[in-house]
């Protein structure tokens, strides 16, 4: 018999309803990108990080860059998914200056001595930017 005048009323605005849901979805997700020169200067750092004899120095324990890059990568993406990502300096500063669950700044250990990992980045970032 098919959907009824009154029924297809209601059936077509929860369609409505629901297919603006999805339209407001994926507006906010592609809202939600890392600017193009973020990302690029982000991948450059994380690369750094994984290229480097520095150990990474988390809560007390030492990582060899391997391991640091994954798990910035997983702090990245968590604030990615957030839209808290707009520049690489909010990569060093909201991902790979401290630990989320206990506070701790992080540290690099270099055969040059050890330093605030947020100040090496910063570090390296500047000397990316003006090699290019």
């Amino acid at each position: 018999m098919g959907i009824l005048p009154g029924r297809f009323t209601r059936y077509f605005s929860h369609w409505l309803i629901a297919a603006g849901i999805g339209l407001t979805a994926m507006a906010l997700e592609a809202q939600a990108q890392t600017p193009p020169q973020a990302t690029r200067e982000i991948n450059s750092l994380l690369d750094f990080v994984e290229r480097s004899e520095c150990r990474f120095v988390r809560n007390g324990s030492e990582y060899p860059g391997a391991e640091a890059r994954a798990h910035l990568q997983k702090k990245l993406k968590y604030l990615e998914d957030r839209n808290k990502v707009n520049s690489a300096e909010d990569f060093i500063d909201l991902a790979a200056s401290q630990s989320s669950m206990s506070g701790r700044a992080y540290e690099v250990r270099c055969p040059a001595g050890v330093q605030p990992a947020n100040l090496w980045l910063k570090t390296e970032l500047q000397r990316q930017r003006q090699s290019h």
